[in-house]
């Protein structure tokens, strides 16, 4: 995969991992921009490539009465203004062919939610739109079957694709990242470690997903170490108030002092590379 072909992604020559972050859902125009302002400052302070991660909407909610979006076009037109306020590429999550479409028009990555990354009509129209797909394996697969999720994105005439770990469930509210598939996928495509959603429980008796924000450095850390080439998590300024996803995520002031420490390990895996 060539990163310069996604637009406007900087610092690629840096030798950093690439960051896909930002809220879970977008919740508005003014939220946006101030979580963008802050990561697009940071990353650019620590030479870091990052697309700015934001969903349209949420098709995939434990209950009825879950938060799903602000209305789709104008939650998209609300990422084509981040992308054009702060000149960073923008990724989004579609759920349905229709989308894939009216997505590209607006973003320049697109991502398939974990749950459908064996749709394959999903998978090829999104590959069908030239955009950089982003897939994230299954909970419910393994490192080994993604060759054949990738191979649907390059079959058709695509070979922007990335492969993006959220972990495996192993019982009914937990998950596990077994790190040991991070060279396995690294032969298919790039791969990143979605540090936020690794850390869900979700599947509890309320019917809102939980989560351990607690250990969101300790993973992003072992992502590093583990070899990824790039980290996915998912920040709020405030995730007691976010819509969708808050008991997982990292709040955006803690982000610039982990961002910190994951450069500098990143530095040292490439010494100890040479």
């Amino acid at each position: 995969m060539n990163f310069t072909k996604i637009p406007q992604l900087k610092n690629t020559d840096s030798k950093q991992f690439f960051l896909l972050s930002g809220p879970c859902a977008i919740e508005g125009e003014e939220m946006a921009l101030r979580i963008a302002e802050h990561i697009v400052t940071v990353t650019d302070k620590l030479k870091i490539p990052y697309i700015f991660k934001g969903s349209f909407k949420k098709a995939n909610r434990s209950r009825v009465d879950s938060f799903t979006g602000i209305g789709d076009e104008k939650a998209l037109k609300i990422l084509r203004k981040v992308s054009e306020t702060f000149e960073v590429p923008t990724i989004t999550d579609i759920h349905e062919i229709s989308d894939a479409e009216m997505a590209a028009e607006y973003v320049d990555v697109l991502q398939i939610p974990a749950f459908l990354v064996r749709q394959s009509d999903l998978v090829i129209a999104a590959a069908r739109t030239g955009k950089t797909v982003n897939l994230k394996k299954g909970q419910f697969m393994s490192p080994e079957s993604m060759k054949h999720a990738v191979a649907k994105v390059t079959d058709s005439g695509n070979e922007q694709v990335i492969i993006t770990d959220r972990g495996t469930m192993f019982g009914y509210q937990d998950m596990i990242v077994d790190f040991r598939g991070v060279p396995t996928m690294k032969q298919y495509a790039p791969v990143v470690l979605d540090v936020t959603h690794s850390l869900q429980q979700p599947n509890q008796t309320s019917g809102v997903t939980g989560g351990r924000p607690a250990l969101i450095g300790t993973m992003a850390r072992a992502g590093i170490a583990a070899g990824v080439d790039g980290l996915f998590m998912e920040t709020h300024f405030d995730p007691s108030t976010a819509k969708s996803d808050g008991a997982n995520m990292l709040p955006l002031d803690k982000l610039e002092g982990l961002l910190n420490q994951l450069t500098v390990l990143r530095a040292t895996i490439n010494q100890m590379n040479l």
